[in-house]
């Protein structure tokens, strides 16, 4: 399962570039934009992480947070806002509040402050990344150059059985046992699975070693 994060601020450019960075990152991201909405998101839906403004037309939203935290415990929140006293800060981790973050603020800090706070519930969503090349292996999602890869299911696991020890070299019997398992199936059945990998992310990352088998390359944006 992708990691869910709902974005709860009233400013449409700060939600805009949040979930923007978020996404490239490959959270699932839903937005909020009054106090009202934040409930109802709450309500009809499960999220790993709330980023919280506490100033919304409607009203207040510190006062929401220890309900938010009894009613929803798998919630991370992590506060963004304006106010930016010591008092606050306090106030906002004493009512339950994960991280407080003042405006203004960096993008890429929240996304380093998300990537924390994840780690510490055991959540953080594992990324294969090299170069253009992501690979997420709890979602069967591949992606290279920011762009969704359409593969099957074996192909996802095949690269991924290669791209977890770069450089190893598979033989074509132990990938036909990690992926085909009992089934009987001729080994030319992995040729085939390569070549079909090889056509969708090009054909620097899988490297045949003659007499061996396969071995995945990280530098398969520059080496064909």
């Amino acid at each position: 399962m992708r990691i869910k994060v709902l974005i709860a601020e009233d400013d449409g450019d700060i939600r805009s570039v949040l979930k923007r960075y978020l996404e490239t990152e490959g959270y699932e991201c839903d937005e909020a934009e009054t106090l009202f909405d934040l409930r109802q998101k709450l309500s009809d839906n499960k999220y790993d992480v709330l980023l919280l403004d506490l100033m919304f037309p409607d009203g207040v939203a510190m006062d929401d947070i220890p309900e938010i935290k009894v009613s929803h415990p798998e919630t991370a929140i992590l506060i963004i806002s304006a106010r930016d006293k010591d008092l606050d800060r306090i106030f906002g981790i004493e009512l339950g509040a994960d991280d407080y973050i003042t405006k203004p603020f960096n993008p890429r800090e929240i996304i380093a402050r998300v990537k924390a706070v994840l780690r510490r519930i055991g959540k953080e969503k594992k990324i294969l990344k090299f170069g253009k090349l992501e690979i997420y292996p709890e979602d069967y999602l591949v992606k290279y150059d920011g762009k969704i890869v359409d593969m099957t299911a074996r192909e996802f696991e095949l690269l991924k059985l290669l791209a977890t020890t770069p450089n190893k070299i598979f033989s074509r019997e132990e990938i036909l046992s990690r992926i085909w398992r009992d089934e009987y199936v001729s080994d030319r059945v992995v040729d085939v699975h390569i070549s079909a990998i090889r056509s969708k992310i090009g054909k620097g990352w899988i490297k045949t070693v003659r007499g061996m088998g396969y071995k995945f390359s990280t530098r398969g944006d520059v080496e064909i």
